[in-house]
């Protein structure tokens, strides 16, 4: 009778977390069970994908001189190590996993600083990018994001700030690669680099706002874990 009453009374965000029971409000310590294996060998899929393909579109974009690229592949790195440490951190307890979160939103803002810095070096020089290497680095950088947001699609209200930073992640980087297209489409009739700049600073605007969102959502968690405190 004594667990359905603890059952009970958690909150609907720890009820979220279905494979991983309440933990120890006084002292913070993790639970002796595990998430269910499918969840976590998800997101070290996941985060093995994101490391892989940030080394190629990277190295591209360096060869080609693209803000966007640049942008886009400081993105896989990013994703990666959050996914690398939502793995890790799935085993710890609510309060961890909030403060875990907020360091998480910090590392989804570190491209958006990343992209400025290297527009405003290409604004003094707005070469134009090769066209088809964008194109197809781009088009492929879609094709790994869609293959991520579709493991991570079934997990994502599994978790709270965590699961909640691997989802926007996935998504915006979908959504961003799809922004690259359009410049490789624009460039073949302008031949600009404005429009790669532009673009460039987009995506981390979007990083910038998915960041706000998982420090939001941590600082949610991280009340919660404190009122559910006897």
């Amino acid at each position: 009778m004594r667990r359905r009453a603890s059952g009970a009374e958690r909150s609907p965000r720890q009820a979220h977390w279905s494979a991983v029971p309440d933990q120890s409000a006084s002292d913070g310590s993790a639970d002796p069970k595990q998430p269910s294996p499918p969840w976590r060998r998800a997101i070290l899929l996941v985060a093995s994908l994101n490391l892989a393909y940030f080394v190629v579109e990277f190295a591209v974009a360096r060869a080609i001189g693209s803000v966007s690229l640049v942008a886009d592949s400081v993105d896989f790195l990013e994703d990666g190590a959050l996914n690398l440490l939502i793995f890790f951190a799935a085993v710890w307890s609510v309060r961890r996993r909030a403060r875990v979160g907020h360091v998480l939103a910090v590392i989804i803002l570190v491209p958006a600083l990343a992209t400025v810095w290297i527009a405003i070096a290409k604004i003094a020089n707005p070469s134009t990018p090769d066209v088809v290497a964008l194109s197809v680095t781009a088009f492929g950088a879609l094709l790994v994001n869609l293959w991520c947001a579709a493991i991570l699609v079934r997990h994502r209200h599994v978790g709270g700030s965590l699961a909640k930073a691997a989802w926007l992640s996935a998504r915006n980087d979908a959504l961003a690669n799809v922004a690259i297209l359009a410049v490789a489409a624009v460039t073949l009739q302008w031949s600009s680099g404005w429009p790669d700049i532009v673009v460039g600073l987009g995506i981390g605007a979007v990083n910038a706002d998915a960041g706000v969102k998982v420090w939001r959502a941590a600082s949610k968690e991280r009340l919660e874990a404190r009122s559910a405190q006897p």
